[in-house]
């Protein structure tokens, strides 16, 4: 294999309200009583590393990032104290409230409605009857979200950072030599876990040559990401026979004011 940088083209379909809802979920919060400060600095620690591993961030990305450092420092304001605009609603973050409820509520109906389309699609009736689904088991696999490999990669880089300055010596990597790399490991190990594959690496460019090794192998269906459970470790499969689960559709309660108990 070429020698040379192989360039990694990855446009990322998740957009800034699906990026909100997964830290909103993993962080445990409630989406009515949003804390500014932590989700908007949590939300802009996810865009530089997305920057960092030069990944097509759209524009509406940096809009909402604009959007939430605003929120922030109007909520620092005395209600008497606000823009005109905002004087019929008590709470800045109220607008924000409203559009991720809805788009939450819409995603979830989109996202179960596929996987049964899916599933549907391997199920034939004997003799033009209706096939029966079964009752789905407690726990399945789930392909894991890009948001979710940027937080495993965020972890991975912590882990190396009071030794940036080897970097200087360092040797070099390139992104086609992972690639090779992992694809050897795949072949032999059928699968591992996301923490292992960053084991033993001591430099920053090492780490984000690995992670875009990895994207663009799942990206071409030849490596798949996986969880057990939610936030849990995240394992690395060879991608074949693979099976899709149908996600719960759950109701969405009525959305309150901000900072309702639900």
């Amino acid at each position: 294999m070429s020698q040379e940088e192989y360039k990694v083209k990855l446009e990322v379909f998740e957009g800034p309200l699906d990026l909100l809802l997964y830290l909103i979920k993993k962080e445990e919060l409630d989406i009515h009583n949003i804390p500014m400060e932590k989700i908007t600095s949590q939300y802009i620690q996810y865009i530089e590393l997305m920057k960092m591993l030069d990944l097509n961030v759209a524009g509406e990305f940096l809009v909402m990032a604009a959007t939430l450092m605003m929120i922030k420092s109007r909520m620092l304001l005395p209600v008497e104290d606000r823009p005109e605009m905002e004087e019929e609603e008590e709470d800045p973050r109220w607008d924000l409230v409203r559009q991720l409820v809805e788009y939450k509520k819409f995603k979830d109906a989109a996202l179960h409605l596929e996987a049964l389309e899916l599933r549907r699609e391997d199920i034939f009736g004997r003799d033009g009857a209706e096939a029966v689904l079964g009752k789905e088991p407690d726990v399945a696999l789930h392909d894991v979200g890009l948001f979710d490999l940027i937080s495993a990669f965020s972890e991975a880089l912590k882990k190396v950072k009071s030794e940036e300055l080897r970097e200087i010596f360092a040797e070099r990597f390139t992104v086609a030599e992972k690639i090779e790399h992992l694809g050897d490991r795949l072949r032999r190990e059928k699968s591992f876990s996301i923490s292992k594959m960053f084991e033993g690496m001591r430099s920053r460019h090492e780490i984000a040559c690995t992670f875009l090794a990895l994207l663009e192998l799942i990206r071409l269906n030849q490596a798949r990401a996986v969880q057990n459970e939610t936030y849990g470790e995240i394992w690395i499969e060879k991608a074949e026979g693979i099976v899709e689960m149908v996600p719960p559709l759950v109701e969405e309660a009525p959305a309150g004011t901000p900072g309702r108990e639900d």
